[in-house]
């Protein structure tokens, strides 16, 4: 179905509808995120509530730990390792200092 811009304009009035310029959206979850570049985005308020609707080619992202250095020295004091297999613990562990010492250490 093909609506002309025009026609799509004034049935966005109608709706209430915005058209939202963006250039990429993230939804964060616990595991990854959903990036959805170049979307259209409209934005909609029915009865006091604003609702937005993307479209898009989304692309599932895992999320990376945050690793501090303090993260990392930690690690290497406690276990006596190398940055290196300090950085790798932590990266498997999901950032879990304790846990990245306990594997070092073979607990």
């Amino acid at each position: 179905m093909n609506i002309s811009p025009s026609m799509m304009k004034k049935l966005m009035k109608q709706l209430n509808a915005e058209e939202i310029p963006a250039i990429e959206v993230i939804i964060k979850t616990d595991s990854h995120d959903l990036v959805i570049k170049n979307p259209q985005v409209v934005k909609t308020k029915a009865m006091g509530i604003e609702s937005y609707q993307v479209s898009g080619e989304a692309e599932l992202m895992p999320n990376a730990p945050d690793i501090t250095e303090e993260d990392i020295n930690l690690v290497q004091e406690q276990t006596n390792c190398t940055r290196e297999e300090a950085e790798n613990a932590l990266h498997e562990t999901k950032g879990d200092i304790a846990e990245a010492i306990m594997k070092i250490k073979g607990e």
